[in-house]
């Protein structure tokens, strides 16, 4: 991977895709976040940093260019300058700072920061460019900044580097953690087991409600990023039993043992299921958090709905970059220049293959071709009119498949929903296209070809577009990759048949 390629950033993302608690860990919306407090009001400004009013005068500038006032701080060594300089800074701004400055002067942000505030940054970019930064750290300092990040958060950090580096880092981080975060790593991010959080509250059914309050009280600075809504409640064999409400522990005598108003036997899932079954438990209940079991009902951690949520949103993302022809998942232009045109000829290599066939259709036909120049005019017409009202059904069986809207073996059903839309829409835009050959060429032959032709591809579109991606999906493969390949070259082949096929057979009346 080329270091030195991380040069710019998509602002409208970087909110949006954190690694953060905010994004993965944490399903109460009123959380916690590291805040600094605010500078007294009387306090002189550093000359070596700016006040909040200048950041906020420079930031209506079109001109603001942060990244070089944060690289001129690094370059100095100002470990508590770059800190200031952040801490003033919002999120947004924070992103585009870092990815604008080269390797060096990133690199030394970072490790000037204290850890703790390192992650915090690195939560408010997408994982993509989170990876990049941490990548181009010595392993001993990304260590100590995924040591300050949650279980999920490391999991899915080192899962986006390559082994190596992944490697590395483990090896410096301490052999509990190392071992949890190989632990959850061994699940995708479609999985219970990738999705889940270790930073629980949890204890022993046999504690008093007193003991658990002053235990809260005590590690108040340890729990303060969790989710308190519930406890969890195990046995002596940390199995889990129960869960406890807060809201149980505050009305409750402080003598009363917490197994007396904890919600007995609740629903947990194992960590092998998958995305499409979690979204249908948080569809039908309304839990914040689903508690995560072995095998033998020890209790692993916590899938929150907002986790959920968000790989919802993030698979789908990725489903749209696919069907775009962006294989390998997120592709910024931050990348080394290599790597994304690889990603995008993998798609493209194929689709010309595909289209090769397409193409040696019209070659059986050139003699007619050549005889009706006109078709030339239409057959552009007809492949993309059809590829288009495909491309509307595939968007609609991937909608309802990532949704649970719809099964596999459902494609009788979606075949028949499909070409009854198919019939309408294809018989209408065959009589337009019909009107316009015969106004253009004054034979209503040519007419009748091409509005046929239209018509009839159409339906062939939508029952491609409506029902491919469900084969792929029951055969295993990725819809969202194959689909669009499939329906064009289909589409364009068909298309180019009927046209030329049917001219062929009425080309007495066509010359």
């Amino acid at each position: 991977m080329d270091k030195r390629s991380i040069r710019t950033v998509v602002e409208q993302q970087v909110t949006k895709r954190g690694l953060g608690r905010n994004s993965r860990g944490i399903s109460n919306p009123t959380i916690y976040t590291f805040k600094r407090p605010p500078a007294p009001v009387n306090a002189p400004a550093s000359p070596e940093q700016p006040t909040t009013s200048d950041l906020d005068e420079s930031a209506q500038q079109s001109d603001w260019r942060p990244w070089e006032r944060l690289g001129e701080l690094a370059e100095a060594g100002d470990a508590v300058g770059v800190e200031n300089f952040l801490s003033r800074l919002g999120p947004n701004d924070q992103a585009l700072a870092l990815n604008r400055l080269d390797e060096e002067h990133y690199c030394a942000v970072l490790t000037l920061l204290p850890a703790e505030e390192a992650a915090e940054i690195l939560r408010h970019l997408s994982e993509t460019q989170a990876a990049e930064l941490v990548d181009s750290l010595d392993a001993s300092d990304a260590a100590a900044i995924v040591q300050e990040m949650t279980s999920d958060e490391q999991a899915d950090l080192l899962g986006d580097l390559d082994d190596d580096q992944a490697e590395s880092i483990l090896q410096a981080l301490p052999p509990e953690d190392a071992a949890s975060v190989r632990e959850l790593a061994a699940y995708s991010d479609d999985q219970a087991g990738g999705l889940l959080v270790r930073e629980i509250l949890r204890f022993n059914q046999k504690s008093l409600v007193h003991e658990v309050i002053t235990t809260l009280s005590e590690n108040a600075e340890e729990f303060r990023d969790y989710d308190v809504q519930y406890a969890y409640l195990t046995d002596d064999d940390e199995k889990l039993v129960g869960v406890l409400p807060m809201r149980n522990l505050l009305f409750a005598k402080r003598t009363d043992p917490v197994a007396d108003i904890m919600i007995l036997d609740p629903l947990s899932i194992t960590a092998s299921m998958p995305l499409e079954e979690l979204r249908d438990i948080f569809d039908a209940h309304h839990f914040l958090g689903v508690p995560v079991v072995d095998d033998n009902h020890k209790l692993l951690g916590v899938v929150h709905r907002n986790a959920v949520d968000y790989e919802s949103t993030r698979a789908a993302e990725n489903d749209f970059l696919k069907s775009q022809g962006i294989i390998g998942g997120e592709e910024l232009r931050t990348m080394p220049l290599w790597q994304r045109a690889k990603r995008r000829l993998s798609w493209l290599s194929i689709n010309i293959l595909l289209n090769i066939g397409a193409a040696g259709v019209i070659a059986v036909y050139q003699d007619t071709l050549s005889k009706v120049i006109a078709l030339a005019v239409f057959l552009p017409i007809i492949s993309d009119m059809s590829g288009c009202s495909g491309n509307q059904a595939v968007a609609v069986s991937m909608r309802e498949l990532s949704l649970g809207l719809v099964r596999p073996t459902e494609m009788v059903r979606v075949w028949l929903k499909e070409i009854s839309v198919g019939l309408i829409n294809g018989s209408v835009l065959g009589l337009l296209v019909a009107i316009v050959a015969v106004v253009w060429d004054g034979n209503p032959y040519l007419g009748l070809v091409v509005g046929v032709a239209l018509c009839a591809n159409t339906l062939i579109a939508v029952s491609i577009g409506g029902t491919v991606p469900l084969l792929l999906k029951r055969l295993g493969f990725d819809p969202a990759v194959a689909s669009g390949p499939l329906l064009t070259t289909v589409t364009d082949m068909c298309g180019f048949f009927l046209v030329l096929g049917l001219a062929t057979a009425m080309l007495e009346r066509l010359i």
